[in-house]
């Protein structure tokens, strides 16, 4: 099994090398990734400057200044050509959850739609940290991730990806060790609360900057308890099927009555 690896973290982020050690005994594994952090670039290329592919080790590249999507659509159009595709594109492990609406953001689920769009199932792999500071040895060395990402690789390897074309897996693994997670379920995209932290600062020049900062984990609950977010907080590792298609279905019969008034 051939499988392209990706992270939005970098391509020295210990998630991403965590994964590597995971299934380099299951898979042929090649990695293209972001020489430094693109973490919420969302689903991005880069057309403004020219990219550069930079060999780190066989079959591992990083490419300058980079967006997870860039790395996606350089590798599988050289390395790999001639109609040659990778069985499986996976990306993550990210330090952080993406759930709900913060999908739109995220670079590691970016990376998958860009594969989706080139006909290549992907999986985007997350692990939930309690606050963005949480040691990961508390997390036993991303232990529960790996376990999943094997599980569900194994699974893909005896059968066939279990989605349609430009739909992927959105994975979010618990802050728990393996051994008090509950299992698996199968989540919708939960309904995401977000705020407003942007801090206003002066650099020494009088100037005005501001960072933005980052928003808690907070949720609007779903009658039947049945979205990502309550799966991680429940102890169970979330896998949600996310398709590319964001047509508002139930609202064309409505604006076809609307836009004729």
């Amino acid at each position: 099994m051939k499988i392209l690896l990706t992270n939005d973290d970098g391509y020295y982020a210990v998630g991403l090398q965590a994964l590597i050690r995971a299934l380099k005994p299951h898979a042929r594994i090649s990695v293209v990734a972001p020489a430094k952090n693109k973490s919420a670039c969302g689903h991005s290329l880069t057309l403004d400057r020219p990219l550069r592919m930079i060999c780190v080790e066989d079959d591992f590249y990083k490419i300058d200044d980079a967006t997870p999507s860039d790395c996606i659509y350089l590798a599988l159009g050289n390395l790999f050509k001639n109609g040659y595709k990778p069985d499986l594109v996976i990306s993550g492990i990210n330090i952080g959850a993406n759930m709900g609406e913060d999908i739109t953001y995220s670079g590691t689920a970016s990376a998958a739609m860009e594969a989706v769009l080139h006909g290549v199932p992907a999986i985007a792999i997350s692990q939930v940290c309690k606050d963005r500071c949480q040691d990961i040895k508390t997390i036993d060395d991303f232990e529960l991730a790996c376990k999943t990402i094997v599980d569900i690789v194994l699974k893909i390897k005896d059968g066939k990806f279990p989605l349609d074309e430009r739909k992927f897996l959105n994975v979010n693994i618990p802050p728990i060790k393996a051994k008090d997670c509950k299992g698996y379920k199968i989540t919708k995209a939960g309904f995401r609360e977000y705020g407003n932290d942007a801090s206003r600062h002066q650099n020494p020049r009088g100037e005005e900057y501001y960072w933005i900062g980052l928003h808690p984990l907070m949720w609007k609950e779903s009658s039947d308890k049945s979205c990502d977010f309550e799966a991680t907080k429940d102890g169970f590792v979330s896998i949600t099927p996310v398709m590319l298609d964001m047509t508002s279905y139930n609202d064309i019969d409505r604006l076809e009555k609307w836009i004729q008034l």
